[in-house]
């Protein structure tokens, strides 16, 4: 005849099951999140420094220059889209789709559906883009034009990619979805750390040093 499984064994094996399954969870979306946000995590951090001390850090910009003429017909195209939007007070519309690969195919200069400013002498582009600046200005009198690009370097590119300066709606939306991949990384580290601390004493005094110590340096020295 088999004998009865003992009271406690009944209690604890349950808690047992859901334990090794809340582990097996914490750890599975533990490690699938800090493998997908590894890289981000990593330029993050290490643009964090390079913006920390950006005023220590010597930036030496480089600045390009270019010239040049729109041909009649542009420029006949550029003052009919000028007219246009005096008259319907448009001041949202983009350069000619002619106009816009004329300056990618002759002079590399890409314009894309930037809006630019229209005034009867001139349309002013700017160019705003992460590590630098430029712009460009298209003279509505002759046609002539003139281009000016300033790159600050790959440290000023990294510290804009940080802050999300200028790097359009897909890096935002990268920056958004890295942020949850942390957030899920850090609950599900911080619920790990709940299940294991049994085992481990110095697991909430660490983390309470975590919390207390830029609590009290903010308290102390940011002003």
């Amino acid at each position: 005849m088999t004998s009865p499984v003992p009271t406690s064994l009944a209690i604890t094996y349950p808690h047992q099951q859901r334990r090794a399954f809340w582990l097996r969870q914490l750890h599975q979306w533990h490690w699938i999140s800090s493998a997908l946000c590894l890289t981000a995590m990593l330029l993050f951090a290490f643009s964090g420094i390079t913006l920390n001390h950006a005023s220590q850090i010597e930036a030496h910009p480089h600045v390009t220059k270019k010239t040049g003429h729109l041909p009649d017909s542009l420029l006949h195209l550029l003052k009919e889209a000028q007219a246009t939007t005096q008259i319907q007070t448009d001041q949202s519309k983009a350069l000619p789709e002619s106009i816009r690969s004329w300056l990618t195919s002759q002079l590399a200069i890409r314009v894309d559906q930037q809006i630019p400013e229209w005034s009867p002498e001139e349309v002013y582009v700017a160019l705003p883009r992460p590590g630098g600046d430029a712009w460009l200005r298209m003279s509505l009198d002759d046609g002539t034009l003139e281009y000016e690009l300033t790159d600050g370097g790959w440290i000023a590119y990294i510290n804009d990619l940080h802050k999300g300066r200028n790097t359009g709606t897909a890096w935002n939306y990268l920056i958004d979805g890295f942020a949850v991949l942390c957030l899920t990384f850090c609950v599900t580290g911080f619920f790990l750390l709940k299940m294991h601390a049994a085992n481990r004493p110095s697991t909430w005094p660490l983390v309470l040093f975590g919390v207390v110590l830029p609590l009290l340096l903010a308290l102390t020295f940011v002003h």
